[in-house]
């Protein structure tokens, strides 16, 4: 089990009005597991997947993440975890416009304190893992969009993270570039990636073998994704 997630709750406050956004979630999540988190605006997925990242603290419950008790880790420590951790894509892809893609991608090793030469010799690796060898030398302006959200998986890839998150990884993507997204997710996957991604679109948590759906703050369903086939990917 990599993730267990135990009657996570979590509480916003506007003044002294308090706003549940999870309601004693629970949660477990295999090692090498797919999975796809989906629920309408407001369930609490977003909160979910914040808390996942190490982003945010839950107001109750336990997070283990492996052998820790992620809930109990102080501030640095959270940052080491999302660091080695934790690869994280975002819809709109977070690169920095003056850095090429080798320097974007580098960029997590940099906070790691690696040396310059195994940053480089590793960035190269996962640029080539996700096809863009020949647009190592380029700035994000001078990418397509599909171009980039490769950049941004190969930069969550770099330290070689247990967890990729995935925040509406083709929100911002034409159909035909979703699709080769998603493919690429799905060869991640099959090398025992655990992935989790967020999305709205029923087609894109089809490539998952779970969707976990969340509503009202608590888990309402755990759906088994089946294959061309007919035949469930995976297990509850």
């Amino acid at each position: 089990m990599i993730i267990r997630l135990q009657g996570i709750h979590k509480s916003y406050y506007l003044g002294s009005h308090e706003v549940p956004a999870l309601r004693g979630l629970d949660l477990d999540i295999e090692d090498g597991d797919y999975v796809a988190i989906m629920g309408p605006s407001g369930s609490g997925k977003s909160t979910l997947m914040h808390i996942l990242g190490c982003l945010d603290r839950p107001t109750q419950g336990v997070y283990q993440l492996r052998d820790r008790q992620v809930q109990s880790l102080n501030d640095e420590e959270l940052s080491h975890t999302r660091n080695r951790e934790i690869g994280f894509v975002f819809q709109s892809f977070n690169l920095l416009p003056i850095m090429n893609v080798q320097q974007n991608v580098e960029l997590p090793m940099v906070y790691a304190g690696a040396k310059p030469k195994d940053r480089h010799r590793k960035a190269v690796d996962v640029i080539a893992a996700v096809g863009l060898e020949s647009r190592a030398r380029h700035l994000p302006n001078e990418l397509s969009g599909g171009q980039r959200q490769r950049v941004a998986i190969a930069r969550a890839l770099v330290n070689d993270p247990a967890i990729l998150l995935a925040d509406e990884p083709t929100g911002n993507l034409d159909s035909k570039t979703g699709e080769e997204i998603m493919a690429l997710f799905g060869r991640l996957s099959a090398e025992g990636r655990t992935i989790v991604l967020v999305t709205h679109e029923r087609d894109i948590a089809e490539h998952a073998k779970r969707i976990v759906h969340i509503r009202d703050g608590v888990v309402n369903e755990v759906e088994v994704v089946k294959d061309r086939r007919g035949t469930g990917n995976s297990a509850k």
